[in-house]
């Protein structure tokens, strides 16, 4: 996985947890769901990278 995609998977988990963080203090659930909602995406991003990785591994 390229550091740039990595980067962007962590910026976006940031982001949710920021975004869940403001839902949390102003009471609006649907921030609080958008803010997880962006931190799975991260998840997902960083495990199809880490299947790419150890693919690529395997091949050399």
């Amino acid at each position: 996985m390229s550091i740039e995609d990595r980067a962007k998977a962590a910026g976006k988990n940031i982001e949710g947890k920021a975004q869940e963080a403001l839902g949390n203090l102003t009471g609006d659930p649907e921030d609080k769901v958008e803010g997880k909602a962006k931190q799975a995406e991260s998840e997902v991003r960083h495990g199809i990278e880490d299947v790419k990785d150890n693919v690529k591994k395997k091949i050399d």
